[in-house]
């Protein structure tokens, strides 16, 4: 097994983009707040399952009112990917909520599927080669324009992305930039993380759906190890990047529901930090999906249990 982190695990929570700002959605994320979670983030899809004939709102303006309407819990999307998205336009979004929020902001980034998203602008889905490079190209370019995008702007052409002179002024309010959350499972996805990241995303290793709570383990031992021999391949300290696991025993099956009870989640935040994650998020529970969890069972676990 991987050594642990050093760091603090902290608790997070994922606010589907699924409710009305005026009636539900203003009342939910300062809940959020008001229960200590560390970050609140948001799916950043144009439609997503068995959402897709449902309530469904865009990521960044659901995190801009989100902003406008906590004052101390970050706010991110988890994830957001090249599928729909050009990084030029992207970073000024990026910079805009950086600003509105006072600097809570974290970028989940991934390289996304073959969803409704891949194809909702009137092209076919990229095969698994091409989704990997137009991801590579994608989190390098939106890191320079984000740390770099001054006065003297940013001129690039890739295969893929091309910017010219682009000014992002007055940039991010965190410097050099927002923080990254690179989503990976692969080696290629990994490398990224460790050269922009400030963290590492994952959701466990997809060969781990179906199986039981100790396979589940494993299979996330395995990736720690795996991205720390990628740090060390590419000079990075693996404990400067953090390691972020996002709960989807909801649709994704694997043996383990940190859910079910105060006891399950505190036996699953213990072995999540044993394994040496700094962050796990949390299904914000949504009724008639399969995210229903008892609401006062969720809010009991966040607010009982004592993380690592």
């Amino acid at each position: 097994m991987a050594v642990s982190s050093a760091l603090p695990l902290r608790l997070s929570t994922v606010i589907l983009p699924v409710y009305r700002w005026s009636t539900e959605g203003r009342r939910t994320w300062q809940r959020a707040e008001e229960l200590g979670f560390h970050t609140a983030y948001t799916y950043d899809h144009l439609s997503w399952r068995s959402f897709r004939d449902r309530t469904w709102f865009g990521a960044i303006p659901t995190l801009t009112a989100a902003a406008a309407a906590t004052e101390r819990l970050r706010l991110g999307t988890l994830v957001t990917s090249p599928n729909f998205r050009h990084p030029v336009t992207l970073a000024k979004e990026l910079i805009t909520l950086d600003d509105v929020s006072d600097g809570r902001v974290t970028l989940g980034i991934g390289a996304g599927g073959t969803g409704f998203d891949a194809t909702a602008l009137g092209n076919e889905a990229w095969a698994p080669r091409e989704r990997a490079d137009r991801f590579g190209e994608f989190v390098g370019l939106l890191d320079l324009l984000l740390s770099e995008g001054g006065s003297g702007g940013v001129s690039y052409q890739g295969d893929f992305y091309a910017a010219h002179e682009v000014r992002n002024v007055p940039g991010c309010v965190q410097r050099p930039r927002l923080p990254f959350a690179v989503a990976a499972t692969g080696p290629r996805g990994m490398r990224l993380a460790a050269r922009h990241g400030q963290a590492w995303v994952t959701t466990g290793d997809p060969a781990s759906v179906g199986s039981t709570a100790a396979g589940f383990y494993r299979s996330l031992a395995r990736q720690v190890e795996r991205l720390e021999s990628v740090c060390e391949e590419v000079g990075r300290e693996p404990s400067t990047l953090g390691r972020v696991l996002l709960d989807t025993s909801a649709f994704a099956p694997h043996g383990v529901s940190p859910l079910a009870s105060v006891d399950a989640f505190a036996e699953y935040a213990g072995t999540c930090a044993r394994l040496g994650f700094t962050e796990v998020v949390l299904h914000w529970p949504v009724p008639d999906s399969v995210f229903a969890t008892d609401q006062a069972v969720f809010e009991r676990i966040v607010t009982q249990v004592s993380v690592p």
